[in-house]
């Protein structure tokens, strides 16, 4: 009998080798070959609240912390799995960044942008890729610094850093990745648009 080996995080999230290899694949396209460098995550979107406390509650039965705080008006998960993923044929994902709605704009749901570490050569990097870079995503005052990004036609990214994101959190926040920390008493807020204030989708 041929018994196969079962994925729980691809179960709940999705083929996430296949993303990044289709990610990576995209990048090759463009003259940017990511062999060297060290993957920060996986970004993952979810459409309603109530959905992100459960994929939530899934994810960390497979991971060894989570560090839960608000930012841009909502709360986001970064969670790291244990073991780490591993993608590319062997490059470690040490982490999954779950992010729930808010914004005012057009996101790609489910497996939406991966991470990637260029490390000390980045601002090289920018100035050697700016061509086809789409642009640079502005995180605040403390970043270190705001990465650049790549958006492709399904509205996924492919997103570089100087630091990962958890280096870059445990940098400018003091946060610490040890336990399960979530916000508490957070409820979805409401939008104000062009219509009138609107419940956020749950």
């Amino acid at each position: 009998m041929i018994r196969t080996v079962t994925d729980p995080i691809a179960d709940i999230i999705g083929d996430y080798r296949a993303f990044a290899a289709q990610q990576r694949d995209r990048l090759l396209t463009r003259g940017i070959d990511i062999a060297p460098f060290e993957l920060s995550h996986l970004a993952f979107r979810v459409p309603e609240w109530d959905q992100y406390v459960h994929v939530r509650t899934l994810l960390e039965r497979h991971a060894s912390a989570n560090s839960e705080n608000v930012w841009n008006g909502r709360p986001i998960s970064l969670i790291l799995p244990a073991p780490p993923l591993e993608v590319l044929d062997g490059k470690a994902v040490p982490m999954i960044e779950l992010i729930p709605p808010v914004h005012q704009r057009v996101y790609r749901m489910g497996l939406e942008h991966l991470g990637v570490v260029v490390g000390e050569a980045f601002d090289a990097f920018v100035e050697a890729h700016k061509p086809v870079l789409t642009g640079q995503q502005f995180q605040g005052p403390d970043s270190t610094p705001d990465p650049v990004y790549i958006l492709f036609e399904d509205f996924t990214h492919v997103k570089f850093y100087r630091l990962s994101l958890r280096a870059s959190v445990e940098l400018a926040a003091g946060r610490v990745f040890d336990g399960f920390h979530h916000v508490d008493d957070w409820v979805p807020q409401r939008i104000v648009t062009a219509t009138g204030p609107n419940p956020l989708p749950r």
